[in-house]
């Protein structure tokens, strides 16, 4: 029994000969790449090769242009360029290899029917992945060099929790004051009255350290009445209220008191920039401080502010999603095409829903954030408005697409019954899109809550404002608590969502 091979039908742009000879296509796309293949009848294909040549150079040149913006004319702007960025000569010969493939392909496509250019569209690829490398700047060699150098703030965001619960201190504290500089007026230096804490000062003025590194002047510190063998830190509080911990070489000073709770020590007074317009001595108040007693451990302020900060963020998910599930369900209806194209009327409303929820889906919820914080100030409620905008364009869409992939059969069914537009979708329509449409709403309340994290950071409420706020500090421990409850809270809310898919769709 003879078999016989089906082979896929020739398309049309295969099927007709070429409007032009071989020789003048590839002329025609050493002019405009791509063009050649359009007159050989592989409009498409050229079209793409057109697109794909003319954007990747134009790439490149503006790449070119930015590393020389200060050069005049092609050479010495090539030159600089390929000086200051090697990857651009690399760029520069692929782009030409493409466009003599190109030319060749115009050729080829006019001689005979052709198939797909794989090499051709691999090169256009490999061209788009270099200027994508060079424009964002990978460099791979920074960052496993340059690790090591944020592994101390990596362990902290990682490992936050010795900030999570803090322990009340109470403080035995010795003062005296001491004046800057030395006049001959100097008041001396009050006794000691009973066992209070005391701490002496020999002498009670000096000069403090001066930009040009001459050192302050040095006096000795004598503590009594303070607790036996506990760790002493000095601390200063100057003229302007600002505390700051006493460095001497460098390094703080912390020292254990004696048996007696007493001691001696040699210090210089620290360098301190002082206004201009100071006049006169100015007293400077010196502390030795020791912890007297700690209380039970607590959940500190920061713990405190990421779980309420956290439910916040939640909140924030949670009425957003609502909002948009209540009014993006009737524009989904009339975003769909097989409801909406019974009359003219109908289909003119259905173009411009679908407008506007393109228009309103295509700006992120982080400039939302941006324009209601303006309208309604800071606070969850910009935040609120903003997923709300966001979600409805996002949830009209994805339900206008479950109602036109429904099965026509049922309102065909309905209709033929004289049921009216409303009945239709009542009966024809709403039973089917219920699981899609759950699913959808789950997904959607996950985004929602995850975006509720980052419009924080331009003041729309929730545990992302926190999140800026100790970033700027510097103060990694913090922000690593407020990521742990992040991660934890959508690693639980994937959870009952999946309960939730299961049970429902």
């Amino acid at each position: 029994m003879k078999t016989t091979r089906r082979t896929k039908p020739a398309s049309d742009e295969e099927l007709k000969p070429s409007r032009i000879s071989p020789t003048l296509a590839a002329i025609i796309s050493a002019v405009i790449p791509g063009l050649g293949q359009m007159f050989t009848r592989n409009f498409r294909r050229g079209l793409v090769l057109l697109i794909g040549f003319f954007s990747a150079a134009g790439l490149l040149i503006w790449r070119f242009i930015l590393v020389a913006r200060r050069d005049v004319g092609f050479v010495d702007i090539f030159t600089k360029g390929i000086r200051l960025q090697p990857v651009l000569l690399f760029l520069t010969l692929a782009t030409i290899v493409l466009w003599i493939w190109i030319i060749v392909d115009a050729y080829l496509s006019a001689k005979r029917p052709v198939g797909r250019a794989v090499g051709l569209f691999l090169i256009l690829i490999v061209v788009y992945f270099s200027l994508g490398w060079q424009i964002g700047q990978v460099d791979l060699v920074a960052l496993v060099t340059q690790i090591d150098d944020a592994e101390s703030q990596v362990n902290s965001i990682a490992w936050p929790w010795s900030r999570a619960i803090t322990t009340p201190e109470e403080y035995l504290e010795a003062r005296a004051i001491l004046w800057v500089p030395c006049t001959d007026d100097t008041p001396p230096q009050p006794p000691r009255e009973g066992d209070e804490a005391y701490l002496e000062i020999t002498p009670n003025c000096g000069d403090l350290g001066e930009v040009d590194g001459s050192r302050g002047t040095p006096i000795t510190l004598r503590g009594y009445g303070l607790l036996p063998n506990a760790e002493v830190r000095i601390l200063w509080n100057d003229p302007l209220k600002q505390v700051f911990t006493h460095r001497e070489a460098g390094e703080f000073m912390f020292f254990p008191a004696d048996e007696n709770g007493e001691f001696e020590v040699d210090i210089t007074l620290p360098y301190r920039l002082v206004p201009p317009t100071t006049i006169g001595a100015q007293d400077w108040t010196i502390i030795a401080q020791q912890v007297s007693s700690t209380g039970k451990p607590e959940p500190s302020l920061e713990l405190k502010l990421a779980v309420e900060k956290m439910i916040e963020t939640i909140f924030i998910g949670m009425m957003a999603t609502l909002f948009g599930i209540i009014l993006a369900i009737p524009f989904s209806f009339l975003a769909a095409r097989n409801l909406m194209s019974g009359t003219r009327i109908t289909l003119v409303i259905y173009y411009l829903v679908r407008m506007v929820l393109n228009l309103v889906r295509s700006i992120e919820p982080l400039i939302w954030a941006i324009i209601f914080v303006i309208i309604v100030g800071l606070g969850p409620f910009a935040g609120i408005l903003a997923l709300t905008i966001h979600s409805i364009a996002a949830l009209g869409k994805l339900y206008s697409e479950s109602i036109e992939s429904i099965d026509s059969g049922p309102i065909e069914a309905v209709q033929a019954t004289g049921a009216n537009w409303t009945q239709t979708v009542m009966y024809a329509v709403v039973p089917q899109i219920i699981p899609p449409f759950v699913s959808f709403t789950i997904y959607r309340w996950d985004i929602n809550i995850r975006m509720s994290t980052i419009i924080g950071f331009v003041g729309g409420g929730g545990i992302g404002y926190l999140i800026s706020q100790w970033i700027s500090k510097t103060d990694f421990k913090a922000t690593g608590i407020a990521m742990w409850f992040i991660a934890v809270t959508v690693a639980i809310l994937d959870y009952v969502s999946a309960e939730i898919r299961e049970r429902y769709v």
